[in-house]
């Protein structure tokens, strides 16, 4: 009875450690990312959060209408997108669509509450801030539509994801897009610490 109990309890904790794998490893990135971001900041370079990383930091996209922040990385290939959301394309500060995809479970959960009119911003390199406003969000299947960025007026911000939310079905063909526009000019943030990057 004891063998039984103690075997339930390891294949137990063994499911929640793999469980918890992605969002501790996305919760965990995203502090180096920060770090990085600072230091990409700091030498108007890129820096790579960790010495094999395929990937660096972007931007850094903020959400306060729903309280959140993250570092946006190069690039959407599988190991990228497991610490954060990647571009795909576009380039903030130039003309055209920027488009960004996250996994719906980890980084892009908050999608589902950001409503018509909420504040998106992203920040570049240099330390600038783009404000946009959610111009509308939808579903689109991937097997019958397509984004058309060549028709999107300037300065849009996609935000793409998988949908639905919830599903266990990793990977289906649907994607729930956010797209906002830009508002007028961009909006100074605050100047970089370079100690914060001190020792790196």
């Amino acid at each position: 009875m004891s063998r039984l109990l103690l075997l339930l309890i390891t294949s137990s904790a063994t499911l929640l450690v793999f469980g918890l794998w992605v969002p501790l490893k996305a919760v965990v990135a995203q502090e180096l990312l920060e770090i990085a971001w600072a230091e990409s900041q700091a030498r108007q370079t890129e820096a790579r959060p960790w010495p094999w990383a395929d990937t660096w930091p972007v931007a850094k996209l903020s959400m306060p209408d729903v309280g959140d922040s993250m570092i946006v990385l190069a690039g959407v290939h599988g190991e990228s997108l497991a610490f954060g959301p990647g571009q795909m394309m576009g380039a903030y500060g130039q003309r055209g669509a920027v488009v960004i995809a996250g996994h719906r479970d980890t980084h892009f959960r908050p999608l589902k509450h950001l409503e018509q009119g909420d504040e998106l911003r992203l920040q570049r390199r240099d330390g600038r801030w783009q404000g946009y406003r959610v111009h509308e969000t939808r579903i689109v299947d991937s097997r019958s539509e397509f984004i058309d960025t060549q028709t999107l007026p300037g300065n849009v911000l996609l935000l793409v994801t998988c949908y639905p939310f919830n599903s266990m079905d990793a990977g289906g063909p649907l994607r729930y897009v956010v797209e906002a526009h830009a508002e007028g000019g961009s909006i100074q943030g605050p100047p970089v610490e370079i100690d914060t990057v001190a020792g790196l």
